[in-house]
């Protein structure tokens, strides 16, 4: 398809071809599967023999052993001996959804084993990211003999430096390594230039539930366990690794399938009240349906990043340790509250950001840069998310104050956005910078801005020849009546769905709208009844729906035949189960 009625092409995924559809077929038969599901495994590079784990993803086959990561015995020994000797520890975090999980995985487990834990997430505007010199000493004046650095430390060896001779500095981070680590105890790191242990998928939460296990693992050996110590629960902390791994926007392959699956599960038993009270002001409460990795990304990621964004930067941390369900609920709405105040200030920002970046494509650039006097520094990570879905192209977006810029990035999938800012902070175009391939912060005097613009659009050249709009990478096709209840609830055995595991993109050949009208509260969903023309009958849904001409389509009285591109979902209500198909795209047929 060329061209549909949003002017988007439609080309198949790759692998699908005639060796996926003859590997989809087997898989299907030794699996007793849909064809379309076996097809689709196979080109996801699943093999039959793989296919089994694939779908029912488990710790107990996809765990590795954390000693293959470099520096892991000796932290986690370090660890230990802090546990056995009661020492006070300081554990040091960071601003989003993955420094609070992973702050608060590290704190939960060392309170739990007994110790006095001080806790410091750094205020984004005042602070910065990462380990700074007073906040460490800080958490050394209170006792602390041991500092964790969770989701930050690998580029830090200035301030880590303070620490020597005062107390040891463990790091569990995931962030990529632009040289040596720092000069410490023990710097955890997938991604460090000489960790060959192939977990650099994970986030460091991930990190560090590996680094729990392996904590575990020596307390065991040394005897610590018994009749009054009972080992902790692991388990129980996989919400957090769920949590931060899908807001965290890691690939939902491997191990993170299990740590996501098996972490929604625990999600939804509700045992954590922070989360639990958050997903009920968020409208995302158990009531209306088991967590997803939707619910983690729209529901609860934006409400736990607005702290670190516009406010109190340890809100998410509180929310996320508190064992009080009135404290909760105090700050899961105080959060609520707070997102709402970001969304104000981002669409703000967005606007004249808009204006910029329409101007920039139009100029050709590979890479969109804009910058704006007085924009909040919170902010401008999401509305580097909004340009780059919008333009399909890597965007930067800074704010500037005295002198100073301060920007975040997002990039496209097959764009390095992490590696071209580390690669410009070893130019000398920036004071700092850092990241992972889809996203990258950075600081720069704004002098230095226009040089910036020109490294990224050279490191990142190939961007300039990308379509305006993403093509949709369509998987298979479905007549109306094929597509069946049944077929739906095998498909979602494919989740979790997210980064590098997308939810299968599904043509209906030939439906028509029989009938089609706005619902919701601002009439701005499109609710539609489409028949097949070889029979069938199903639900449609499109959403964000208030104008275009996808809308238009749906809604047109002429009722042309037409081809839909979206997901099929199996859907629950009032203790029936039916197929439900949520409309990406359409193209007269």
């Amino acid at each position: 398809m060329d061209r549909s009625v949003t002017g988007r092409r439609w080309l198949w995924r790759p692998n699908a071809a005639e060796t996926a559809a003859h590997l989809g077929l087997g898989i299907a038969q030794r699996l007793d599967l849909p064809e379309i599901v076996g097809r689709l495994l196979a080109m996801r590079g699943i093999g039959i023999e793989q296919a089994v784990h694939y779908l029912t993803p488990t710790l107990r086959a996809l765990l590795p052993d954390p000693s293959t990561l470099t520096d892991m015995d000796v932290a986690a020994e370090r660890m230990a001996r802090a546990v056995r000797d009661h020492e006070t520890v300081g554990v040091f975090g960071d601003y989003d959804v993955d420094g609070a999980c992973s702050a608060a995985l590290v704190t939960q487990l060392l309170r739990g084993l007994g110790l006095v834990v001080h806790t410091h997430i750094p205020d984004r505007a005042t602070e910065g990211y990462g380990p700074n010199e007073t906040a460490l000493r800080g958490l050394v004046d209170k006792g602390a003999s041991l500092i964790i650095c969770v989701d930050c430390g690998t580029a830090a060896h200035e301030p880590l430096a303070c620490l020597a001779g005062r107390a040891d500095a463990v790091v569990l981070d995931h962030h990529k390594a632009e040289g040596p680590p720092p000069a410490i105890l023990a710097t955890v790191n997938p991604n460090r230039l000489d960790c060959a242990s192939g977990q650099g998928m994970l986030c460091a939460t991930g990190i560090a539930f590996l680094t729990a296990v392996a904590l575990v693992r020596h307390l065991r050996r040394d005897g610590f366990f018994g009749p009054g110590q009972p080992e902790p629960d692991l388990i129980a902390l996989l919400d957090l690794v769920a949590l931060a791994t899908v807001c965290d926007v890691m690939p939902l392959t491997g191990l993170n399938r299990a740590f996501v699956g098996q972490g929604l599960r625990v999600m939804a038993r509700g045992a954590r009240p922070g989360i639990a009270a958050l997903l009920e002001v968020a409208g995302a409460s158990a009531a209306k349906g088991l967590p997803s990795t939707m619910t983690c990304g729209f529901a609860l990621g934006p409400r736990i990043n607005a702290g670190g964004r516009v406010a109190d930067a340890g809100l998410g941390l509180r929310l996320l340790l508190t064992e009080d369900a009135d404290e909760a609920r105090e700050i899961a709405e105080l959060l609520d509250s707070v997102n709402r105040q970001r969304q104000q200030i981002e669409l703000g920002v967005m606007d004249e950001a808009l204006r910029l970046a329409e101007a920039q494509v139009a100029a050709g650039h590979a890479v969109l840069l804009v910058s704006g006097d007085g924009w909040h520094a919170g902010v401008v990570g999401i509305v580097a998310g909004r340009l780059k879905e919008k333009f399909n192209r890597p965007a930067c977006v800074l704010a500037i104050a005295e002198g100073r810029a301060t920007g975040s990035g997002r990039s496209v999938v097959g764009l390095d956005l992490g590696a071209a800012v580390l690669a410009a902070r070893q130019g000398g175009l920036l004071e700092r910078g850092g990241g992972h391939a889809m996203a990258a912060g950075f600081a720069l005097p704004v002098e230095g801005v226009p040089a910036l613009h020109d490294f990224l659009n050279a490191r990142l050249a190939a961007a300039a020849a990308m379509p305006a709009a993403a093509a949709l990478a369509v998987e298979g096709v479905l007549t109306v009546r094929g597509a069946t209840v049944e077929v739906a609830e095998h498909l979602a055995r494919l989740a979790p769905f997210g980064q590098g595991n997308d939810e299968p993109l599904l043509v209906l050949s030939h439906a028509r709208v029989s009938r089609a009208e706005r619902v919701g509260k601002d009439g701005a969903t499109v609710r539609a009844f489409i028949e097949g023309e070889g029979g069938g009958r199903l639900k449609a849904v499109l959403f964000r729906a208030k104008t275009g001409p996808l809308a238009e389509a749906l809604l047109d009285p002429g009722r042309r035949p037409m081809h839909l591109a979206g997901y099929l979902r199996a859907e629950s209500w009032n203790g029936s189960v039916s197929a439900s198909f949520m409309v990406q795209d359409a193209a007269y047929a």
